[in-house]
């Protein structure tokens, strides 16, 4: 019998190390995972000009349908005029980096002499801030003019940003504009602003629900941490023998 206690006491000292083992180690990759993973120009993938890829979504904001509209527009438009334009989204950025240092870092990265950066027009976005930046190539500018590009980044993207983070319109747009600017057509110009009452949503964003999810984990397992150790320190006390017996 005392060896059958012995047995059970030591299976209740391995759960006991296995259980707060298994806790900690869930603790500390949630605390780590939590915030999402930054993105440097280092972690895009290589590009060149003529290469067909038109739009890189690393921050998973536009549809597939309408990503897919995007590309064909840039496509058709590369075809016609020989210029080229690419929508680049980020979730977070490297700590000390901005919209304009990266689009610059990633602009270079990609084109790296004037011959190649000559044709080509460059959007940013990081989704966290939406902070945007737009870079273009010395034959593109007397069509896209830099304060025509100014105006696609802090107006035609930002607008629908700031209405709602409605980033497939403001996408869609900065399309059209820039399609029909670099096309030889008049300007269509950002959009029309109207002075709206803006009435407090009460849904979260998405950075705010994660974050809720993430401390809502911690919690959880901080409490279960305490509380399984203590569950199972009971157990193992009442299944003790009486000294009396």
């Amino acid at each position: 019998m005392k060896q059958l206690l012995k047995q059970i006491f030591s299976s209740q000292k391995h759960l006991i190390r296995l259980v707060l083992t298994l806790v900690t180690v869930i603790l500390t990759a949630s605390l780590f995972a939590a915030p999402a993973l930054a993105t440097g120009v280092y972690q895009l993938p290589s590009l060149t000009a003529g290469n067909d890829t038109w739009v890189l979504d690393q921050g998973e904001v536009i549809s597939r349908l309408n990503e897919g509209k995007i590309s064909s527009a840039f496509e058709d438009l590369a075809k016609q005029t020989n210029k080229e334009v690419r929508i680049v989204t980020v979730r977070r950025l490297d700590y000390g980096e901005t919209p304009e240092s990266f689009t610059k870092e990633l602009f270079e990265k990609w084109f790296p002499t004037k011959e190649a950066q000559a044709n080509q027009t460059l959007l940013v976005i990081d989704t966290v801030t939406n902070g945007t930046s737009i870079l273009t190539g010395d034959e593109v500018k007397p069509l896209l003019t830099d304060a025509i590009a100014e105006s696609v980044a802090t107006e035609t993207v930002s607008v629908p940003l700031r209405n709602g983070n409605k980033y497939n319109q403001a996408f869609l747009d900065a399309s059209d504009r820039l399609v029909a600017v670099l096309s030889g057509k008049a300007d269509p110009g950002p959009p029309q602003v109207t002075d709206n009452v803006q009435v407090e949503g009460t849904y979260k964003k998405a950075e705010e629900t994660n974050q809720g999810n993430a401390t809502a984990w911690v919690v959880g397992l901080l409490i279960a941490a305490t509380v399984i150790p203590m569950a199972t320190y009971y157990i193992y006390q009442i299944n003790q023998p009486s000294s009396d017996g």
